[in-house]
């Protein structure tokens, strides 16, 4: 098993890489085409500017897990938005034995919060600019 500790930034560059292509090629339309979303929402009981938030964050979330920088805080905002898409859109509460309307916004939902949790990994942006190297303290000093 410590073979596949070892391959762990790289499964996370590949779910961050996954995600963000997936984002923006769902966000990209709402911003392209934004009257049909703006209409589309305001029939699903969301008010239409909300296609425009929806856009910009999948788009740009979605590029900024592909780079690795502030994925924490794209993966939360992600994660909410596929949230409020599995009650508000695709029906999670009021029919949730119908897993195949809402199975594909879950697993975003998951991923995203995954990656909130977890962080970018060792291959980001973040790595470099934020986290910090471990310390020597606590370690035995080598003879």
């Amino acid at each position: 098993m410590q073979s596949l500790e070892k391959l762990k930034p790289l499964a996370l560059l590949l779910l961050r890489v996954a995600l963000g292509v997936i984002f923006i090629f769902h966000g990209y339309p709402k911003l392209t085409h934004s009257p049909q979303w703006v209409e589309n929402f305001g029939h699903m009981g969301l008010p239409g500017y909300f296609a425009y938030i929806a856009g910009v964050l999948e788009v740009f979330g979605g590029a900024m897990l592909i780079a690795g920088i502030f994925t924490r805080i794209a993966g939360l905002l992600l994660a909410i938005e596929m949230g409020v898409a599995l009650v508000k859109v695709h029906g999670l509460l009021s029919n949730p034995s119908n897993v195949h309307n809402y199975e594909f916004p879950l697993v975003l939902c998951a991923s995203s919060f995954v990656l909130a949790t977890v962080g970018a990994g060792l291959i980001s942006i973040d790595q470099a600019l934020f986290e910090r190297r471990p310390s020597s303290w606590g370690r035995k000093p080598k003879p």
